[in-house]
């Protein structure tokens, strides 16, 4: 019976502490910190950036992008963006080209198999002549000022890595995309205060992200989630990992759940090979560790945490207070069963559906591990399908 307590209470403190009060003491903690003030002006000599983009396929996106790059205040002579054609068989190649005839900013190396994002980002790196590193994908969009709130942070010399600020569009309602949002939000806040705190952000979001080139890491080739991989190279190395929020992005929401789901198993799966390369900050007991640890690893075994929880509340059913927690539990996750038979007749609970798409996350997160364990031989993958 002891054993069994101590499993739930521990499985339950775990959860919270990860989802609520690891949060909340960062808000507290950083009320009274500020950022970074060590900055770039705008009028100063700014550094020279080496956009690094890695595409398959990406036809429906990847015009607007190559606008929003130049259509940004920063200097056009210090920007270099070098695409890599992931063996792109769409009109990709076609439209990059025609751009290289108006940007001479831009190269264009086309891969004739296919060779995922994070062997892509190895050899354009090879190529890369600025100082600075902005790695990015097809889809986010850059606003104006996107790579100066990005770059002005690397005057400081401690400074080796910045996050960008992700706004997502494409709400509906019908979809998660509303509570896609509301969780890349409250990651977003987390980030800021780490950063804040520290200089120990827990990973970028992949889609946009500056680092010093000599901070660069080679990421493996069979490796799934790269910009967590080189985030913690950066920590690893000594340098201090931040975000911007000034340093907006915009990005189409996820919306499909089926199709978000089967990111996050991609997600999921590269977050076990990361947390077994980078197992021994843990040991660390400072900042890094603590982040890592609340942040990440708690978070990353939440699908076990949550079944700990359940059965063991559930051998402890004879108990009273036992009985009862175990029946909220039970209702709980049947939660997604009643959310899908409203959305059947067209009505769409937010709060069911936030139930939803917190339990979807931790089962994408339980079928990563089964398929980290399995064995990933490729670091190739397919993008979450478009203006979904």
């Amino acid at each position: 019976m002891l054993l069994l307590k101590i499993l739930f209470w521990t499985s339950v403190i775990a959860l919270f502490h990860s989802y609520i009060f690891y949060p909340v003491l960062l808000q507290i903690l950083s009320i009274f910190k500020k950022p970074n003030q060590l900055i770039y002006q705008e009028e100063e000599n700014l550094p020279a950036v080496s956009i690094l983009m890695a595409a398959y396929n990406e036809e429906k996106v990847i015009a607007e992008k190559i606008e929003s790059i130049f259509r940004t205040t920063y200097p056009k002579q210090k920007i270099q963006l070098i695409i890599g054609s992931d063996n792109s068989s769409d009109q990709t190649n076609e439209i990059i080209r025609n751009f290289c005839k108006t940007y001479f900013q831009i190269e264009l190396e086309e891969f004739k198999s296919r060779k995922g994002k994070s062997t892509i980002v190895n050899e354009l790196y090879k190529k890369a002549k600025g100082d600075i590193l902005i790695v990015t994908d097809a889809n986010v969009i850059f606003e104006p000022g996107s790579i100066y709130e990005l770059v002005k942070h690397f005057k400081n010399e401690k400074i080796a890595l910045v996050d960008s600020n992700m706004i997502n569009k494409g709400l509906k309602k019908e979809g998660i995309s509303v509570q896609e949002k509301t969780y890349i939000k409250a990651e977003v806040s987390i980030k800021n205060a780490e950063s804040k705190l520290w200089g120990c952000m827990m990973g970028p979001f992949g889609g946009c992200y500056a680092l010093r080139k000599n901070f660069f890491s080679e990421i493996p080739p069979d490796f799934l989630v790269d910009d967590f991989y080189i985030n913690m190279k950066v920590l690893e190395k000594g340098g201090k990992c931040i975000n911007e929020k000034k340093a907006l992005v915009l990005e189409d929401v996820s919306n499909d759940l089926p199709e978000e789901f089967r990111r996050k198993v991609r997600i999921a799966t590269g977050n076990f090979q990361n947390l077994f390369s980078f197992f021994h900050l843990l040991f660390k007991f400072n900042a890094i560790s603590f982040c890592f640890f609340s942040h990440k690893v708690l978070r990353w075994l939440g699908p076990l945490l949550i079944i700990t929880a359940y059965v063991s509340s559930l051998l402890l059913v004879q108990i009273e207070f036992y009985k009862w927690i175990f029946i909220l539990q039970s209702f709980f996750y049947s939660i997604p069963f009643l959310d899908f038979l409203l959305k059947k007749i067209n009505i769409h609970v937010v709060i069911l559906r936030f139930v939803t798409h917190l339990l979807a996350m931790n089962v994408a997160l339980l079928f990563g591990m089964l398929r980290f364990f399995q064995g990933v031989e490729s670091g190739v993958w397919n993008p979450t399908r478009r203006h979904q």
